[in-house]
């Protein structure tokens, strides 16, 4: 079997204020990627925390936030460098964190 890549996507469950994001919002981004993909799997029932530092000495950043996974053949970065762009205007955040993996599938 020929390597592929697995794409991660950390997307936030709440606004930068607190307010939770409707469903709708991972209802698209579910759509989205089924149809530019022909699959999808959101992990949205126990949501990752995510911590980082903020600034110097500022505290402590949380997010809580659902995954979403597609398998892909080949990564076209710039696809996905706008397609974060979009997602970090429509959840209004400063970035949104998608990653890749080469994996082997059995």
């Amino acid at each position: 079997m020929q390597p592929r890549w697995l794409v991660e996507l950390f997307l936030p469950t709440t606004s930068n204020e607190g307010a939770p994001f409707a469903r709708e919002m991972f209802d698209r981004v579910r759509h989205e990627l089924l149809q530019a993909f022909g699959g999808v799997t959101l992990f949205s029932r126990s949501p990752a925390e995510g911590l980082w530092a903020e600034g110097r000495g500022d505290g402590t950043a949380r997010d809580r936030m659902i995954t979403a996974e597609v398998v892909v053949d080949d990564v076209d970065r710039d696809w996905w460098a706008r397609y974060r762009r979009d997602l970090e205007a429509r959840f209004s955040q400063e970035e949104i964190l998608i990653r890749c993996y080469r994996i082997w599938t059995l």
